[in-house]
């Protein structure tokens, strides 16, 4: 199958256009007067990208209370990677809803959270045997490996990379590297957390292979931790919020033999990264890594909250019965989506509509990239790529630029979300079913607030 909108039509919502279109200014007026009802309800630590409310989404557009056809560059930050609103998804979830929409797996429990750990541990790397937990969040998936991996091995310390992000809770605020918007004011945080160096190969001080920066990252484990000391080295193969930096060749893959000689668990960190989303399930299976636990989200059940981790049978199984789960872990609702979601992945093979959306993408980002003195890289792998941002002539980041580029392209229609450690990293995340023409157009806009109102070069 060739990825278009004629090929993937049937995932998309056969009653709602999709096009970009503008009726009002943005924000309109019905979305205005919902920002001030806003304002004296939500809290206002909660921030949103786009200044206005959502009405109506399907396959690749979004359109607001104001009748304005946004088209989605950002999928919810890849949660709806198989359109907005899936039909196929939607149905799995109402015949759900009217059979029963909770018990509590832990109390009574139902076929549906058996048939999704089952679907994991077929879809995830290795062909050991494998056990899986479902839980509400990537936070939460995170959390629960740290739990086994310590339960498993004995042991408490957690190794994590520079530029990561793993979630918002105590202990993975303490994982996460960047300190605001999500760490600040919010400590004491949890202990036994050492971070080392991640491969940045754009900000490298001098080259490094992968080899050479995994070999600087466990020289600083072994020095400042102590090898026998480390549960777990968890990792996001292509870091995500920290810019969509994809590693050097060779990083992971050393770091995962380091771990195996040193009786440390590896844990990738797939939520944003995994069910298709780089052009494979799993973005570890570019290099060829078996983990020995995978934390997912995002992505698993089409739009509704779903976690889970899976990892090798006998890891998963040292934790006494009772300590892992929760009340709405693995609701069925969930359960139901995500079978739809994965059946959608694989019977339409959208890891392979990811490495189509990256090769249109990327080429025309390039091409833009000549003209446009401020883009330092386009990277990323898949459906999930970025542009950093930095002062013309230089390697400093810009996140005014990138703020301005994401804000231009708000404005006519046009969804994209920023990223990175310095705030300077515009990243795309379209619905693997987005159509060519939709996809087209939105690279258009994107291409525009590039061009118009950059920073200049200094003269030489």
């Amino acid at each position: 199958m060739t990825h278009g909108s004629a090929d993937l039509s049937a995932l998309l919502p056969a009653d709602l256009p999709q096009r970009r279109l503008l009726r009002t200014p943005v924000p309109g007026p019905r979305s205005r007067a919902l920002a001030d009802r806003r304002s004296a309800a939500v809290a206002a630590g909660v921030a949103s990208t786009l200044p206005v409310y959502v009405e109506r989404a399907g396959g690749g557009v979004l359109v607001d209370v104001d009748g304005n056809s946004f088209i989605d560059l950002a999928s919810g930050i890849a949660v709806t990677s198989v359109g907005n609103a899936s039909p196929a998804v939607a149905a799995a979830v109402a015949a759900q809803a009217t059979a029963f929409t909770h018990t509590c797996f832990m109390v009574a429990p139902y076929e549906g959270y058996v048939a999704v750990c089952e679907a994991l541990g077929r879809l995830t790397p290795g062909d050991h045997a494998k056990r899986t937990v479902l839980v509400n969040s990537g936070a939460e998936a995170v959390e629960n490996a740290v739990k086994i991996a310590r339960r498993a091995t004995g042991r408490d310390a957690v190794v994590v990379l520079d530029h990561a992000y793993h979630g918002r809770t105590n202990l993975t605020m303490a994982m996460t590297a960047k300190a605001m918007p999500y760490k600040t004011g919010f400590g004491p945080f949890a202990g036994e957390v050492y971070r080392v160096p991640a491969s940045y190969p754009l900000r490298e001080p001098a080259p490094l292979t992968g080899a050479e920066a995994a070999a600087r990252a466990t020289s600083v484990i072994e020095k400042q931790v102590g090898a026998d000391r480390v549960a777990c080295v968890v990792v996001e193969p292509v870091l995500g919020e920290g810019g969509f930096i994809v590693p050097a060749p060779g990083f992971l893959p050393a770091l995962a033999r380091w771990c195996a000689e040193n009786g440390v668990l590896l844990v990738a960190d797939e939520v944003q990264t995994g069910f298709a989303r780089t052009g494979a399930m799993f973005a570890c299976e570019h290099d060829g890594v078996v983990p020995d636990l995978v934390a997912m989200a995002k992505g698993i059940a089409g739009g509704l909250p779903l976690g889970a981790v899976t990892g090798r049978a006998e890891l998963m199984d040292a934790v006494h019965a009772g300590g892992l789960g929760g009340t709405f872990g693995g609701n069925p609702l969930a359960c139901a989506a995500a079978l739809a979601t994965i059946e959608l992945y694989e019977q339409a093979d959208l890891a392979a509509a990811a490495r189509r959306i990256e090769e249109r993408v990327v080429t025309r980002l390039r091409a833009v990239a000549v003209r446009a003195p401020q883009v330092a890289e386009v990277r990323g792998r898949g459906a999930m790529l970025a542009i950093e941002l930095v002062r013309p002539g230089s390697l400093e980041p810009d996140a005014a630029e990138a703020a301005r580029v994401a804000r231009a392209c708000a404005e006519r229609g046009v969804l994209v979300l920023t990223c990175g450690t310095y705030g300077n990293v515009v990243r795309l995340l379209p619905p693997l079913v987005i159509p060519d023409a939709l996809l087209d157009e939105g690279l258009d806009v994107l291409e525009e607030a590039l061009l118009v109102g950059a920073p200049q070069a200094a003269p030489v």
